[in-house]
């Protein structure tokens, strides 16, 4: 039994076995927009936990237990081949538990730390992010193995996360939170000297204008989506797509600002909404 068991799993997926990109709402797309530059022919499925969100003011205990079970549903309804999960948030608290539960590839979200501590030419990197993903040791971790003798700046940031999610729904961006955001890292000790500012929260790339606009033209920003879509086409690579229907998104509460991001996931080749 226990080898039957292992064969299903190690077996090729079925071509229509869909990609899953997981995230507490939308910030995700700006990785679902990296994977369809990379796979443009994979079938995905986008799902958005908007009955949790936010996720940044949850404990670790909260996330953990909540990401995984919802992962584990997910995985049993609707097959796929890999799941990402396309939130630092959950990414840095929940990862772990979720590779144990799921037999399947699973990708996660982490600050681009690594590639800021590259590039930076004072050595100071600005990073932002929701108020759970900053304090994790994880985060802490990445700063001692890849960026020693620089200095990195971290900022809790969640009022932008409201504000992609708005943006998406083609509400206007209040422009006063995002030079908030950029005048307290600012004015830390060295913030002047931060040329590289990671964004530690896939809903910020999506404010990626209003945010170069904030900092200014010296300072480079820098997220993970680009990696993430890479690493899934390595675990992926060789593996036949086909779609059997349209791409879906799917979230775990039907609520009325779901009709306003119809034209955002419309442009994303998503035509379909689910509630789980």
């Amino acid at each position: 039994m226990a080898f039957r068991q292992m064969e299903r799993e190690t077996q090729a997926p079925e071509p229509d076995a869909p990609l899953l990109i997981f995230d507490s709402g939308v910030g995700g797309l700006s990785v679902l927009d990296a994977v369809r530059s990379t796979l443009p022919d994979a079938p995905i499925i986008y799902a958005a936990d908007n009955a949790g969100l936010p996720y940044g003011s949850k404990s670790e205990a909260e996330i953990a237990a909540r990401v995984a079970g919802l992962l584990g549903r997910m995985a049993e309804r609707y097959r796929p081949r890999l799941a990402c999960i396309a939130c630092n948030t959950a990414s840095t608290i929940a990862l772990g538990m979720v590779r144990e539960v799921l037999h399947i590839p699973i990708v996660g979200t982490v600050p681009a730390i690594k590639p800021a501590a590259e590039i930076t030419q004072t050595g100071t990197i600005g990073l932002i992010g929701t108020e759970a993903t900053i304090r994790q040791e994880y985060v802490d971790n990445l700063e001692a193995e890849f960026a020693q003798g620089k200095n990195l700046l971290r900022l809790a940031a969640p009022d932008l996360v409201a504000a992609a999610e708005a943006k998406l729904r083609g509400e206007r961006v209040d422009p006063a939170s995002i030079e908030q955001a950029a005048s307290r890292l600012t004015m830390m000790a060295s913030g002047n000297r931060i040329d590289v500012l990671v964004l530690a929260c896939t809903h910020f790339p999506l404010l990626s204008d209003e945010l170069q606009q904030a900092f200014g033209p010296d300072v480079r920003l820098i997220d993970g989506a680009a990696g993430i879509a890479r690493r899934i086409a390595a675990l992926t690579d060789g593996q036949p797509f086909a779609r059997s229907r349209p791409d879906r998104a799917v979230f775990t509460r039907d609520e009325p600002d779901l009709a306003g991001l119809k034209n955002a996931l419309a442009q994303r080749g998503i035509e379909d909404i689910e509630i789980l």
